[in-house]
């Protein structure tokens, strides 16, 4: 009986250790040329006249400790004044998504996985973009996505399905934001109804930028940058495009003196997290954090800006095993190839940003932006 109990237990080994393999062999990172970080000065101030909420999709607490030890123990995000952490959970489903863990950051109100802009009945919300449109403020958007995917749609669309990603675009016709930057192109002219989203957009009064470096030399009023067809290019392609994105957006919105409200998302960690692919996440979080350091110096320097920095959702389940901090160098597991359930952090820098301390619903951090910013 014990031999066989033994075989039986060698024979299930044999068998699950390939599953295993998959996910829980250690994978090694060093980051080569560490970045240089800055002490930044907040500003004394206490109006919130804008606000920069920066979504890193599927970061988690690990994934800034990692990216922290690979950049030698350095990263713009440890300027924030005020840390907390968020409850991601949906309202169908413990373990949440991009859709519906970003539609309650945009909106103030969970929703069912999947669902953009929508309660789960399917019913729209408006979102921090529209009531800071109602008060006459400038809004925008900068993602290194599609723009048709969930995050960016929650602030600017309304879909019960994600996945019904041409019809979550026709969303941003009238949805009035003034400044958009992402990929994506696709679905706003190829697509299966004929619609030509570019045109319909022009006739609503926007500019559309189909590269950098005419959105570069763009100076005022409302535009549509969808330089790609998907997704922007990675890291070592693209640059700090991102961060040149942000600040393109942030200059033309604070052009409007009511203030402005804007979101940037660092998109693509999300995908790096399911792909496991822990090199990829780790150049996608320092772009992400090197954006960060971009904002926050420029909103020190305005005074009347709060940036909070969030994950609408963790991805991988990723986990520190081992590193070396003083050559960069970080070992890590993966858990799983989805999302997982973690609370996500919330950093905050600026006037205001002493609301985001302690443990909170992913929902509070919209309701805080709304008060201070009186919408």
């Amino acid at each position: 009986m014990k031999i066989k109990m033994l075989l039986l237990g060698l024979a299930v080994g044999v068998m699950v250790q390939p599953v295993l393999s998959q996910n829980y062999n250690p994978q090694t990172y060093v980051l080569s040329q560490p970045y240089a970080v800055q002490k930044i000065t907040p500003p004394k101030g206490h109006k919130v006249k804008n606000v920069i909420l920066m979504i890193g999709d599927g970061m988690s607490l690990m994934d800034v400790y990692s990216a922290w030890t690979a950049n030698r123990g350095k990263l713009w995000l440890e300027n924030a004044q005020y840390i907390g952490l968020s409850k991601t959970y949906c309202t169908n489903k413990l373990i949440t998504d991009s859709g519906a863990g970003g539609t309650a950051l945009a909106t103030g109100y969970k929703t069912c996985y999947h669902a953009v802009g929508v309660d789960p009945n399917g019913k729209p919300l408006k979102s921090l973009c529209a009531l800071a449109k109602d008060k006459k403020k400038a809004t925008g958007i900068a993602v290194t996505c599609r723009l048709w995917d969930a995050t960016p749609a929650d602030f600017c669309c309304h879909n019960i399905d994600r996945d019904k990603e041409q019809d979550v675009t026709t969303g941003y016709v009238k949805c009035g934001i003034d400044y958009a930057f992402g990929g994506g192109a696709k679905y706003f002219e190829h697509r299966d109804d004929g619609r030509n989203l570019f045109k319909e957009l022009e006739k609503e009064g926007y500019h559309i930028s189909r590269s950098w470096d005419d959105l570069k030399n763009f100076k005022s009023g409302k535009v549509f940058a969808v330089p790609y067809d998907v997704d922007t290019p990675v890291p070592a392609e693209r640059g700090d495009l991102l961060a040149r994105a942000s600040l393109k957006g942030i200059n033309l919105l604070n052009q409007n003196k009511n203030g402005f409200f804007m979101m940037v998302e660092g998109s693509q960690l999300d995908d790096y997290g399911h792909y496991n692919d822990l090199g990829m996440l780790m150049q996608e979080i320092h772009d992400f954090d090197r954006t960060v350091g971009e904002v926050m110096k420029w909103a020190a320097q305005d005074g009347e800006t709060l940036v909070v920095v969030t994950a609408d959702h963790e991805t991988g389940g990723l986990t520190l095993v081992d590193g070396d901090l003083q050559k960069g160098e970080i070992v890590c597991k993966f858990s799983t190839n989805e999302h997982s359930g973690v609370m996500v952090p919330v950093y905050a820098f600026g006037p205001g940003s002493e609301n985001f301390t302690g443990m909170m619903e992913n929902t509070d951090i919209f309701w805080k932006i709304k008060k201070l910013m009186n919408l």
